[in-house]
């Protein structure tokens, strides 16, 4: 195996996948949103750098091709887990989620069967839009939940009368309590439509990945 600048960066993408649930589990909310939205973002362009970086540099080595679609999984999937259990299930996340998170299980289980014919396979620009659309949608939802537990925080120190006599320009807003509400309401649509993109750029990118594989699937008689 050789290691490299790129493969390390894809190894560390690898490791800070769990880091983003264990930052709900020994931090407190919203410092919690913000240390995941970090490293999510901070992984996600490094996801960039190792692949830009492998071919300028000419080191593409078989260690980082295994691990940088792997890298990528896991840090989509436990992404995606945390922010439907944040949302409490909320239906609008949870539909497209378990798209992704069931295309992305199929697709790995079919390419394991492929074996070496999997490589034969190329990936398609549009599986990298999809890909692309995932990581702004979960980097997006991260930074919803960051407005929503500074905004929450802000009325329960307020009381919800004095919120929302605020919010509807009867009392002076000296604390920011618009914007985030704003930014809160502006994350979640914006959020979750790019999730529901990404949903439906993961189902076709699996239909079309299942269709290139069906000749490969058929019993020789």
């Amino acid at each position: 195996m050789t290691w490299n600048l790129p493969n390390i960066l894809t190894v560390l993408r690898l490791l800070a996948a769990p880091g983003l649930a264990i930052m709900f589990l020994y931090f407190v909310r919203p410092w919690a949103d913000w240390f995941a939205l970090v490293l999510f973002v901070t992984a996600a362009v490094t996801d960039w750098f190792d692949g830009y970086l492998a071919r300028s540099w000419k080191q593409e080595t078989k260690l980082g091709a295994m691990m940088d679609p792997i890298a990528d999984k896991a840090m989509v999937v436990i992404a995606l887990l945390v922010i439907t259990g944040l949302s409490g299930m909320d239906p609008w996340i949870l539909m497209p989620a378990t798209v992704i998170l069931f295309r992305e299980v199929f697709v790995s289980g079919l390419r394991e069967f492929l074996g070496d014919t999997a490589g034969t396979l190329k990936v398609t620009k549009l599986a990298k839009w999809k890909t692309t659309a995932q990581m702004v949608a979960i980097a997006v939802l991260f930074a919803k939940g960051v407005f929503e537990h500074h905004f929450g925080m802000l009325v329960f120190g307020l009381g919800s009368e004095m919120a929302t006599n605020i919010l509807a320009g009867r009392e002076e807003d000296v604390i920011g309590l618009g914007w985030k509400y704003q930014g809160m309401i502006a994350t979640w649509w914006v959020g979750v439509g790019l999730l529901w993109i990404a949903g439906i750029l993961t189902l076709i990118t699996g239909i079309d990945y299942l269709r290139k594989s069906v000749p490969y699937l058929k019993d020789t008689p």
